[in-house]
């Protein structure tokens, strides 16, 4: 029990290993747009041992931060999220349309904050003062370098939902208020198909439960 307690205190610490136990053998580009593709050729070190794995060769997608935030409103018991059309899940079974909370890439050297607070105007009309951050973590790092951060707000918002977007980059998304009696409804569902929804009406659930004559 005790060599399994440090073991874990070592773990939060640090990882295993860090960057200077990777090798590079190659890096091409694949792709420049939007995304960017890279065809990438490497070893890394293997656990408990001296030695590297052979040279591995994967395709890496590069994006760019994003940032995303819940809003939610204790005075309406209500919370926002948009729903609006999604290439990566235009196969998707159930609709290609998904929920989300707002959420928007950085904008060159843009700090999460102010790219919530713009995406926030733009997708649901809200002006955000006060945010707390919740988690910093890859979507998916087994293919993806794109890092998203997460982020609670309690904002004041509009009595009814609507259309919002910037239409000349292609956007059309619709702002949905849920009150929070639904919100339990709402996770057994399966409208919520990506981690930062999943992740943030988690917290909300949470948070709810801690309040009083809520």
């Amino acid at each position: 029990m005790r060599f399994v307690l440090i073991e874990f205190m070592d773990i939060l610490q640090q990882a295993t290993y860090n960057n200077n136990d990777v090798e590079i053998d190659s890096r091409e580009s694949l792709y420049q747009g939007f995304i960017q593709v890279e065809r990438v050729k490497l070893r890394h070190r293997l656990f408990n041992q001296k030695t590297y794995t052979p040279i591995i060769q994967r395709e890496l997608i590069q994006r760019k931060e994003a940032a995303g935030v819940l809003i939610y409103d204790d005075q309406q018991q209500k919370f926002a999220l948009i729903e609006q059309f999604r290439v990566g899940a235009m196969d998707d079974l159930d609709s290609p349309w998904q929920l989300e909370i707002i959420a928007g890439v950085l904008d060159g050297d843009e700090s999460p904050e102010n790219c919530i607070r713009r995406e926030s105007i733009e997708e649901s009309g809200c002006v955000i003062t006060a945010l707390e951050h919740l988690f910093t973590f890859y979507p998916s790092a087994g293919a993806c370098n794109e890092i998203f951060h997460l982020y609670a707000a309690q904002a004041t918002l509009p009595t009814d939902g609507g259309i919002f977007g910037m239409p000349e980059e292609g956007e059309n998304i619709k702002l949905h208020l849920i009150q929070y009696a639904e919100l339990n409804t709402l996770l057994k569902s399966k409208r919520l198909k990506n981690a930062p929804i999943i992740m943030a009406l988690q917290w909300l659930r949470q948070r709810l439960a801690a309040l009083p004559n809520v």
